[in-house]
């Protein structure tokens, strides 16, 4: 018999919907919110009414795209955490009622889990175990993936995420909410010109603090020297921010494969659709002789299909829970959830 889960995730500021049968995806839908561009970054109340009005559209546009009725689902998977907790609530309620009015089983996935397990909802698949580089706009993490459900946080940011630092910068610059693809397409017309210091942290740990004032410094003595520095110079600022950004995460990610010597290397997460870092990583594992794996865009953002993946492993191992689970907002993968 085939098993075909309903999968929500709303852990942010997207709405999404999948559904996946048999481990593989049958739809994908997602809604964003834009309202936040007016602000310069996510504003959580106004990100938990918008999922409020999108998450009924978003699941039945899932279930038409599938071409399946909603008898056909078996469980209902769900973001339970990281994230922010008004828009964890909406998905988190609407998966217990969805559940509790089909008697379905529920299934908890962690946010982050479900990053590194979408490189499973397509080939090419990589093999166990392989190191996988988590970077979003909360998160920057490496680690070591032994099995689909079983993973060792061996490095992770002390301060700040990789994401943070992209979107920052963009403020700074005066660029529109999120930052990141904006730098990325500006960074492709530049050239990394201006240096910006390596934090130097010890071991497989990430610091993205100390680079945003050194950025914030640079960029207050310049336009006071010359009040049309950023607009004279903006690609090439994006791109020397860029280039340290992705030095970081390659210089911390080559000295986890030359500790641990896997050769299985993967990118998740959001920042993984960041051009600079998808090439940077080929050319390493061309260079040091790794199999690289990075999920197309529209599973390196936020999106219920990597829910519904984990899901799909998580039913297989019967690990379900009750109506009393409630929304985590901190859940980090090296804490167990008893």
């Amino acid at each position: 018999m085939s098993l075909t889960i309903l999968a929500i995730e709303s852990s942010c500021d997207d709405t999404s919907a999948a559904i996946v049968r048999d481990g593989q995806v049958l739809s994908n839908k997602t809604a964003n919110q834009e309202i936040h561009q007016i602000y310069g970054g996510v504003v959580p109340e106004a990100a938990s009414r918008a999922h409020q009005i999108n998450i009924l559209p978003v699941v039945e546009m899932a279930i038409r795209a599938a071409g399946i009725d909603k008898t056909e689902i078996d469980a209902v998977a769900f973001t339970r955490g990281p994230g922010l907790i008004g828009s964890l609530i909406v998905g988190v309620s609407f998966a217990k009622g969805f559940a509790l009015s089909r008697n379905l089983p529920l299934i908890e996935v962690n946010h982050m889990m479900a990053h590194v397990l979408a490189h499973f909802a397509e080939d090419p698949k990589p093999q166990f175990p392989f190191l996988c580089l988590t970077v979003s706009g909360g998160h920057t993490q490496i680690l070591i993936v032994k099995d689909y459900l079983d993973m060792e946080l061996i490095g992770q940011t002390i301060d700040d995420a990789a994401g943070e630092a992209f979107d920052k910068t963009g403020k700074m610059l005066g660029l529109d909410y999120p930052a990141g693809p904006i730098i990325d397409k500006l960074a492709k017309d530049g050239t990394p010109r201006f240096a910006f210091p390596e934090p130097k942290i010890p071991g497989l740990d990430f610091s993205f603090s100390g680079l945003k004032t050194s950025i914030l410094y640079f960029l207050k003595k310049q336009v006071a020297e010359n009040p049309a520095f950023v607009q004279e110079n903006l690609v090439d600022i994006c791109a020397s921010v860029q280039a340290r950004i992705v030095s970081i995460l390659m210089n911390k990610l080559r000295l986890a494969a030359e500790k641990t010597g896997i050769k299985e290397v993967a990118l998740a997460g959001g920042v993984s659709a960041n051009s600079g870092l998808r090439q940077a990583l080929v050319e390493e594992g061309q260079q040091k002789g790794w199999n690289t794996y990075i999920p197309r865009i529209d599973y390196c953002t936020d999106n219920a299909a990597m829910i519904g993946i984990t899901g799909y492993y998580k039913f297989l191992q019967g690990k379900f829970v009750g109506h009393e689970v409630s929304p985590l907002a901190r859940w980090e993968l090296s804490t167990p959830i008893l």
